[in-house]
């Protein structure tokens, strides 16, 4: 299986990044990490692994991007208004350098959004914000509004709310969207959420799920037994979902 590394200086968020690139052909895939996590975690939890037939055989090529969300959501010493500001930069980092990467490697723009976690709500928002740039989204053991909170979970703007607090969280923003040429984009998507009964945020997939059929936007909600919120899980949905 080939396998790059990159990394270079980016402009928009003023320090290095990383990333790994796994294969050689087929639909790119922008695979976001979880929660802080690394662009190498994937690897290491055997979730490439997992997925080394399809890599091999040219039907997925996979970048494994890096995350900033200690420097975002998850950088408490930073009020929340500069939190998504600083997600914001991440995006620019994504469309304006990592694409530009993807669209140099690969002819394919059949670009797919996928992560587990965290990286799940990345996935989502970043297709649903752009989706003319992508043609599939999958996210595992997501949560699309990170304003909500559960007992192990908290509310990651502090009860902080603004226009692009609103414009990041699926759940705000789908309920009011009615541009047709953005809904139509939209609908072209093949979206794909799985997520564990357990799961805490099992009602906000269901949310989400909801409100894009309201809008007559088909997506597909498989709940998977337990909590299914770790490695040894995500190993056997990524074979069944990329």
């Amino acid at each position: 299986m080939k396998r790059e590394y990159h990394k270079w200086f980016s402009p928009h968020l003023k320090k290095d990044m990383e990333l790994l690139v796994f294969g050689h052909a087929g639909a790119p895939v922008l695979f976001f990490p979880t929660r802080t996590a690394r662009f190498y975690d994937y690897e290491n939890w055997k979730i490439i692994t997992s997925l080394v037939d399809k890599i091999e055989n040219g039907y997925l090529h996979i970048y494994c991007v890096d995350s900033n969300d200690l420097e975002s959501f998850y950088c408490s010493g930073e009020p929340p208004c500069q939190r998504i500001l600083r997600h914001l930069d991440y995006e620019a980092y994504i469309l304006k350098e990592v694409l530009p990467l993807v669209y140099y490697q690969n002819k394919n723009r059949f670009i797919i959004a996928a992560g587990c976690s965290l990286g799940a709500y990345h996935a989502m928002n970043i297709a649903l914000r752009h989706p003319h740039l992508f043609g599939k989204v999958v996210g595992l053991s997501g949560r699309y509004d990170l304003t909500i909170g559960t007992n192990e979970f908290s509310d990651l703007f502090d009860g902080y709310r603004d226009e692009n607090v609103y414009m990041n969280m699926p759940t705000h923003y789908m309920p009011n969207l009615n541009d047709p040429a953005l809904l139509d984009q939209i609908r072209r998507l093949d979206i794909i959420m799985a997520i564990g009964k357990m799961d805490p945020f099992l009602p906000n997939n269901k949310h989400l799920h909801q409100i894009l059929l309201d809008k007559h936007i088909n997506n597909r909600l498989d709940v998977w037994e337990g909590e299914a919120h770790r490695s040894k899980y995500w190993r056997q949905m990524v074979p069944w979902y990329l």
